[in-house]
């Protein structure tokens, strides 16, 4: 492929918010920790937490965002014809909805888990709270208001909801319910028809548009389109709506005079590929003839050109920020909310603690500090792309930038990176020595906070926390197999880490449902296998080898002691092998497991892919009563270091490989990145005593095992990754493992009544991560560093990757 000419517009990526306002440039490429890039093009304004929805008023003078992340949620108030943020509002609660009054003197939106919609009043081009319209009790009832749709001319507003399913028709006069009616699933958001008579209704979780007859006040008819249906668009006649298809990479084309879709836009960058493009955003042209798509996993725009329906054609695609979640349209201006923002954010001149060791070799911070502490569930700022509709010529251009930034090619995905003769394979269905894979889940730590004191590794050993004397195992299995310090998790936290982890993908009600459970805004834990809307269109990595024929079986993960979360782990899962349980040791789990393996290994019939849940490491804080920090953190690593031992002297040791991850980092600080965590590889064909400096991620672990097993990628994600073959060496060497015994009483609980134990009292930790992060954290740094310690700000790092010719220009 020809070099593009876009490197004459290269700008460095963290000042294109604040750039002049005349350009419809391309930021300098920024890598991710995923392996993604981002070259964001246009001009931008800064947003708020996970911006999910814009909404334009009916004169174009308004643009209204609602921010619906863990953090701060607001409303914003944005000029469209200077570009400027003319008020911004604290919101309580908000999930999506959102909608102008025709006349533009009022904004309503939806409240949330508060069960509300909310009124806002626009005077002197500032939102002031005017009234609120109950749906219900607040939160637990279950209602989660949505999508919302106005009629202006009958003073009704519509709201469809994602908890209880419903359509609630309210009227504007008396600001009350009038109706309620049943949906058959989560819905999405709604759209009136022009002359106000059907009100379509995208059915989440039901894969359907749902048709309500607003005279008749019943739902006449359904129409199916592809996995996730969300956002809504009609063509200004009314004629032609678009579904934006999430979980499909499509967007279906339904023709409203036959009631049928006439058809399938794939989106994707490639005919055919997996999961992963997330399709969620829609926007027309003026003239109706073009359809603007973010594509939430892809990071850009697709382009189609729909002048004529049934016969639409792909135009190409533009580049934009990460996690477009909404795109509109003005005149010739197209408007792009990036949930994530441009970049995985840095903080190098944060406050950098300054600590000195007392003689028990412990840290003490001295310095203070009033700056917030960087959580990642709130780190990542949405902001506001602007640019002009590109012409062909500048389509081309931008459509060559979004190829570059993607790892994904239908090659790839057929061929992973490798070596000839290696263990891992490059195909699907290539034989591998390796048989037998165990895959060990824990929860939630930072690279530096375990083997930052490591010195052959890019580690702050200021920053660990639980260094060697505290994990003896996973230090010794990072010295004497591979150390791998450039390993980054796909996940934010454990609701979609959980899913990344078992699925190279988090679909869009996983991304965009769980900040406000973590921001105690009301909403469940539903994110590993109790919701079917949260699944994968094709399921987990369990469900691929049911089809593939391949064994497996798991202990812990997406199973209760005696219950399985999916369909596909009923009869494959270790009865009795405890869920997430701080009170239970991980030893005690290595113990059932290690029981059940010698059973099935006796009976040849030991599957060839197991998953194993040893979570303790995510620890109880300083609740009185519980398990230390340092106890949980010394059991969680002896389980590990005996699980190793006990494979390493069985039969299948000559023919296993054991990878083990964190699901997420979220709970610690680390000087690279917020999603930097450990990973290890033991097997007898991983090189011995060996750093391995390269870029890896979630997605990799996952494409190496499924390369060992046969099975295909399940996402783009996992297509596009490196597999860990740089790991691995051809000739084995059988020496077996021995576990390190702890250095710390492993029965040590929290006897102290203080600040942190009053506060650790309060936490909930019966489920993964229900325990406030920040105060657990802080918690857990105070119990090792002393009461009186100031928990540092975890620094973070953008991933800033050049192309070696960026400052040469190309010939046309």
């Amino acid at each position: 492929m020809k070099k593009l000419c876009w490197i004459l517009a290269l700008i460095t990526a963290l000042p294109v918010m604040a750039q002049k306002k005349t350009t419809d440039t391309a930021a300098r490429r920024i890598t991710l920790p995923n392996g993604w890039s981002l070259t964001p093009v246009g001009r931008s304004l800064p947003l708020g937490d996970l911006p999910l929805n814009m909404v334009l008023s009916s004169s174009g003078k308004f643009l209204a965002v609602t921010n619906n992340g863990q953090g701060r949620q607001t409303i914003q108030l944005i000029a469209t014809a200077n570009e400027t943020l003319l008020d911004e509002v604290t919101i309580p609660k908000s999930w999506l909805g959102l909608a102008f009054s025709k006349d533009e003197k009022y904004l309503y939106a939806s409240g949330g888990n508060d069960n509300v919609i909310w009124k806002y009043a626009i005077n002197n081009n500032k939102l002031q709270l005017a009234d609120s319209i109950s749906l219900g009790k607040p939160w637990p009832e279950k209602i989660g208001p949505a999508g919302i749709a106005i009629d202006d001319a009958h003073k009704k507003l519509y709201v469809v909801t994602k908890e209880n399913n419903s359509l609630y028709i309210i009227d504007l006069i008396t600001n009350k319910v009038q109706n309620k009616l049943p949906l058959e699933a989560e819905a999405y958001t709604c759209v009136l028809s022009p002359d106000a008579k059907q009100l379509y209704i995208s059915l989440w979780g039901g894969d359907k548009v749902a048709v309500f007859d607003t005279k008749q006040q019943r739902i006449t008819t359904s129409i199916a389109t592809e996995s996730h249906p969300n956002e809504l668009i009609l063509s200004s006649n009314g004629r032609y709506l678009y579904v934006a298809n999430a979980n499909d990479n499509t967007v279906s084309v339904i023709n409203i005079a036959s009631g049928k879709v006439i058809e399938t836009l794939n989106t994707a960058l490639y005919p055919g590929a997996p999961a992963g493009s997330t399709t969620n955003g829609l926007a027309l042209s003026a003239n109706n003839r073009t359809l603007y798509i973010a594509n939430a996993d892809n990071n850009c725009l697709a382009v189609f050109d729909v002048e004529k329906p049934g016969k639409s054609r792909s135009r190409g695609f533009i580049p934009v920020g990460w996690y477009p979640s909404c795109v509109r349209v003005l005149g010739k201006k197209v408007l792009v909310a990036n949930g994530k923002g441009f970049t995985s954010l840095a903080n190098p001149e944060g406050p950098n603690p300054i600590r000195r060791q007392d003689a028990a070799g412990r840290h003490e911070g001295n310095i203070r500090t009033d700056k917030p502490v960087q959580y990642i569930a709130a780190l990542f700022k949405g902001t506001l792309s602007i640019f002009n509709e590109p012409d062909e010529a500048t389509l081309s251009r931008w459509s060559g930038l979004v190829y570059e930034n993607t790892p994904y090619t239908k090659a790839r995905e057929q061929l992973a990176p490798g070596a000839a003769g290696n263990p891992i394979p490059q195909k699907q269905g290539d034989v591998s020595p390796i048989k037998y894979v165990f895959y060990v889940i824990k929860e939630n730590r930072t690279y530096d906070q375990v083997l930052g004191d490591m010195r052959q590794g890019n580690g702050d050993s200021s920053l660990c926390i639980f260094p060697e004397t505290i994990t003896p195992n996973q230090h010794a299995l990072a010295s004497e197999f591979v150390l791998l310090d450039n390993f980054y998790v796909d996940a934010e936290v454990s609701a979609d880490g959980h899913n990344w982890s078992m699925a190279a993908y988090a679909t869009d009600y996983v991304e965009k449902t769980w900040p406000t459970s973590y921001g105690k805004r009301g909403g469940t834990y539903d994110y590993e296998g109790s919701r079917k809307i949260a699944y994968p269109k094709k399921g987990f990595i369990w469900d691929y080898c049911q089809r593939a024929g391949v064994s497996y079986r798991t202990y812990g993960e997406f199973a209760e002691s005696n219950k399985a979360s999916l369909k596909s782990l009923e009869g494959h899962f270790c009865i009795g092998y405890p869920s997430f349980d701080l009170a239970i040791q991980d030893i005690h789990r290595q113990q059932l497991w290690a029981q059940d393996f010698d059973s099935l290994v006796a009976a040849g019939a030991l599957p060839h892919f197991n998953t194993i849940r040893l979570g303790n490491d995510h620890t109880s804080g300083m609740r009185k009563g519980a398990y230390t920090p340092f106890a949980a953190v010394a059991d969680n690593d002896l389980a590990v270091g005996r699980l190793i031992e006990h494979i390493s002297h069985s039969p299948v040791w000559k023919e296993s490989a054991i990878f083990i991850l964190e699901d997420d980092a979220q709970n610690g600080s680390d000087h690279v990145d917020a999603h930097r965590s450990p990973v290890y590889v033991i097997s007898p064909y991983t090189k011995r005593k060996t750093p391995v400096h390269n870029m890896y991620a979630t997605a990799g672990v996952l494409r190496t095992m499924e390369l060992i097993l046969g099975l295909p990628p399940m996402s783009q994600y996992d297509a596009a990754a490196t597999p860990l073959w740089e790991c691995f060496t051809p000739t084995p060497d059988l020496s077996p493992y021995t576990a390190r015994e702890a250095n710390v009483n492993l029965e040590e609980r929290n006897s102290a009544w203080n600040e942190s134990a009053r506060r650790s009292a309060a936490f909930d930790l019966v489920h993964e991560d229900r325990a406030p992060d920040l105060d657990l954290n802080e918690v857990v740094w105070k119990a090792i560093h002393g009461e009186q310690a100031v928990m540092p700000a975890p620094r973070r790092s953008a991933f800033v990757k050049l192309r070696a010719d960026d400052d040469e220009e190309e010939d046309e």
